[in-house]
């Protein structure tokens, strides 16, 4: 860039100084405003904001699903420290293996999908109970005339 200046005296020259001492103060700051911004998006803070809402907590986008992650990396760990303990190599490593399998196909959608159909199952000898107390049972059968 080849800048030329209109400076004919002292007061010109001083005058283009401060103009440009100005401009320079002003970039300085918008730069340091912009590099504050820029960090600001990998700290605690900001990768709680920016991630932590119930929409991008379960999938940030179509190839990077957290719960599905989560689920690769724990549910070998759970099924070879629990069900497969006293196993040996092979069989824990297979385990882990489709256990990782299973964890990525697993999404929040799926899971969700599980546990409304295990609190269903829950849900519904509960609502039958309640209504079995409902219904009194006097002892007198139901085919009797005086019932």
């Amino acid at each position: 860039m080849n800048r030329k200046y209109n400076i004919n005296n002292l007061e010109d020259l001083h005058l283009q100084v401060r103009l440009l001492k100005s401009q320079y103060k002003g970039k300085e700051e918008a730069l340091k405003g912009d590099a504050k911004q820029y960090l600001h998006q990998f700290t605690l803070n900001g990768f709680i904001k920016k991630y932590a809402t119930p929409s991008a907590f379960l999938k940030i986008d179509d190839k990077f699903n957290i719960s599905s992650k989560v689920l690769s990396m724990a549910l070998p760990l759970i099924m070879n420290s629990t069900f497969f303990k006293g196993s040996g190599i092979v069989t824990k490593a297979l385990v882990g293996l489709a256990s990782g399998k299973l964890g990525k196909s697993l999404d929040a959608e799926h899971l969700s999908a599980i546990f409304n159909s295990v609190t269903s199952w829950f849900g519904k000898s509960k609502k039958t109970t309640e209504k079995q107390a409902l219904e009194v049972d006097y002892g007198i059968p139901p085919d009797s005339e005086t019932y």
